[in-house]
Order: C-alpha cells, then sequence, then structure tokens
C-alpha cells in the first residue's frame, strides 16, 4: 500500500514524486517510458521554473550537462525589435532549454534519490477502483504480468492525453481548440549569441535558442488550419517560412540539421478539474496551452510543487484531502489564468491588433519597459500586472 502513485515520470511526475517522497511518503513513480528518452518538447525552462530547480539542488546538473544560460530575449515583430533580459526572480534572470532526455533523466534520478520507487517501462492498463474512490492501478511491466498496486492517492502526470483523466473523466473547461500546429529540429554550427530568437511573421512563429551539445533548436508554427499542408512537406513549409529571414536562412544553411524534424498538430488548450475522489491531476494532464510563450516546463514544476503542498496537508490530516486538492485548484488556476489567455491570443497568429501595435512601438527605444514586456514572457512579471490600462497608457502616451 503507498501512499501516492504517480502516472508519468517526465517534468511534472517526477517533481512531485520527489517532493512527497522528501516529505516522507511512501510514492510509486511510473512511466511507459524507459530514461534517458526524448519527447515532444518546447524546452525551455523559464526563470521561475529555474528557481525550482536551484531551491531543489537540481540546477547544478542542467548546467553539468552543457546546456547554457539563455539571460537575453530577442522578438523581430516586423514593425520593430525587441531586445532585453527579464527583471531577476530569486536572483537570477536565465533560462535554460536542455534537451529533455537529459532534463528528464536528471529529475526521475532526483525522485529515486529522495525515496521514491520508481519503475520505468511500466505500462498502466486500468485504474482500480472502491466504489467510486480510485484505489490503485492495474498495469505490466515490459513483457511483464499484470500486477496491481494500490494507494490513497493516485496521481494523474500523464500528459494530456492522460489515461488517468480519461479514467475519471476529469471536465474540462475554459477550452479553446487547437490554434497552431509545431514542428522543430537541431542544427549543428548555428550561432546563436546567447539569447532566444523569435521572428513573428505573418502567420508563422519561428523560435530559434541554444540547447546542449552547442546545438541551436529551431522551432516553428502554423496555424492550426495549415497542419494539413505542412505535414506532408515540413521540410518544404519549415525552408519558406525562414527564407522570410534570409539572416536566419544563412546561418541554417552553413550549418547542419542534427535530428529529423519532429512536431505535431495536437496542441489544444484546455483546463481539467485536477482532483476528485482518490485521484488529483499535474502538468499537461490538468492543464495545457499552446507553445509559443513556452511556459510548460515551468508551470509543471510549480504546479508540482502546489500538489505537493496539498497532499501533505490531506494526508497529515491539518485539512480533509477534498479541501486540500481544491485548494490547489483554485492556486493553479489563479496562477495560470493570465497566461492561459495571453497565450491563446497570441497563438491565434493574427496581425498586432492597433492597440498592440501601438504599445510594441512605444516600446522600441524604451529599455526598461521592453525588459518588464519581455519579463512578462520569461515569467518573472505578471501579464495581469504589465498590461493594466493604466501602464499600458503610461508606455503608449508620449511625454
Amino acid at each position: 500500500m503507498y501512499d501516492v502513485i504517480v502516472v508519468g515520470a517526465r517534468c511534472a511526475g517526477s517533481p512531485t514524486a520527489m517532493l512527497l517522497a522528501q516529505r516522507g511518503y511512501r510514492v510509486l513513480l511510473v512511466d511507459r517510458a524507459t530514461f534517458p528518452s526524448d519527447t515532444l518538447s518546447t524546452h525551455f525552462v523559464k526563470p521561475p521554473g529555474v528557481a525550482m530547480l536551484r531551491r531543489w539542488g537540481l540546477l547544478g546538473q542542467v548546467i553539468a550537462s552543457g546546456c547554457p544560460p539563455v539571460p537575453r530575449f530577442r522578438f523581430d515583430y516586423g514593425i520593430t525589435v525587441l531586445a532585453g533580459s527579464p527583471p531577476p526572480l530569486d536572483g537570477g534572470r536565465e533560462s535554460y532549454a536542455p534537451r529533455r532526455m537529459i532534463l528528464d533523466t536528471i529529475l526521475v534520478q532526483a525522485a529515486a534519490r529522495a525515496g521514491a520507487e520508481v519503475r520505468p517501462a511500466f505500462r498502466v492498463d486500468e485504474m482500480l477502483t472502491d466504489g467510486e474512490q480510485i484505489a490503485g492501478i492495474r498495469g505490466h511491466a515490459r513483457g511483464g504480468a499484470a500486477v496491481t498496486e494500490r494507494a490513497r492517492l493516485v496521481v494523474g502526470a500523464d500528459g494530456r492525453r492522460s489515461l488517468v483523466a480519461r479514467a475519471v473523466a476529469a471536465s474540462i473547461y475554459r477550452a479553446r481548440s487547437a490554434l497552431t500546429c509545431a514542428y522543430y529540429s537541431y542544427w549543428s554550427d548555428v550561432p546563436t549569441a546567447g539569447e532566444i530568437e523569435g521572428y513573428f511573421l505573418p502567420r508563422r512563429v519561428i523560435l530559434v535558442f541554444p540547447t546542449n551539445d552547442g546545438q541551436a533548436c529551431v522551432f516553428l508554427q502554423w496555424p492550426r488550419a495549415e497542419f494539413g499542408s505542412v505535414r506532408t512537406d515540413v521540410e518544404g513549409h519549415l525552408w519558406a517560412a525562414v527564407a522570410q529571414v534570409p539572416g536566419l536562412a544563412a546561418r541554417l544553411r552553413a550549418g547542419r540539421r542534427a535530428a529529423r524534424l519532429a512536431g505535431t498538430g495536437d496542441l489544444p488548450n484546455y483546463f481539467r478539474a485536477p482532483h476528485g475522489p482518490g485521484w488529483a491531476l499535474v502538468g499537461d494532464a490538468g492543464y495545457h496551452r499552446d507553445p509559443l510563450t513556452a511556459q510548460g516546463i515551468s508551470d509543471a514544476f510549480r504546479d508540482a510543487q502546489f500538489l505537493t503542498e496539498a497532499i501533505d496537508a490531506g494526508l497529515a490530516g491539518r485539512q480533509p484531502l477534498a479541501t486540500a486538492l481544491a485548494g490547489y485548484q483554485r492556486r493553479r488556476d489563479e496562477a495560470a489564468t493570465a497566461m492561459y489567455e495571453l497565450t491563446c491570443q497570441r497563438a491565434a497568429l493574427e496581425p498586432p491588433a492597433p492597440q498592440m501595435s501601438r504599445l510594441l512601438a512605444a516600446l522600441h527605444g524604451n529599455q526598461a519597459d521592453t525588459d518588464q514586456f519581455i519579463g512578462v514572457i520569461a515569467g518573472t512579471i505578471s501579464p495581469a500586472e504589465f498590461f493594466a490600462p493604466g501602464n499600458i497608457q503610461r508606455i503608449t502616451t508620449p511625454a
């Protein structure tokens, strides 16, 4: 009998298991993958996520992997180019973009060191129930016989296609259909100047940033309506988009693509109710947004912390578990909503509205407010704070 079973051992599941095990709970962490292994991802760990890695004692391992810090952002909107660094958070302003085969392995190993029992290559087949209560899992190791494991709580950290969420019929709210499709790959011998570059073209977005092994990750998005066409010739569509940025096209052609193009059109936007009798959801299983603003990993870390605190309050008897988990949902939604709305707005890939055009023009040459704007995307400044009407009026009104 475990206190908690966590299904899914990547950026939401492993931190949840680690933090619970550190508090003395008996935790089983399972994943159908083995580690190291890759997964579709935007890679980016923004400063709030970096602060948590530092707090957990894991940032040094990310740095030791050869993943460079990214302290600067450069966004080309066509009408203007904005470049700068976000205001610091907990003393740091750097982001990192580690390969997931590296980051996830660091997180899984940290969960194991904390005392969680880790079972890779384990597929969950179904949830066990006791009346209306989720009571455990039934599954099997690769090539093995079926086994059952019971727990006081089962946490689904198994992504946007979560088996746990489907099994409990977790309700969905604030949903938006997929707005974009995305593909990316890695290039060798492409200099990046230690910054993330964003090119916001008509109905296309290109992001370029440094990752492990001295490589650059090149990430592209198109409207979801074009997915059928894009997927038939990803290479051609990539170069057609990149050709609109001649300097970038020249750099990529002088380098070498080091991996296949990976991508998807399955990028829904939703919140799921993240708890019920005997179960909880964390990470993309409970909340997913378009990858354009690259918030997923940092959000997963944050929500793992929120969920751990709620589970501890409930299992330790300081609150009824259902009350504690309801508090987790409120904290998650309050923390996520403003960026969720901004992400959905930006992911429509429409030309800037007149007010946004005025803001971008006003930011040109205004480094202090440009850094605040970049801080919104980096996660160190609240979108609600920056886009408050009074602040926008201050920036856009001539002195």
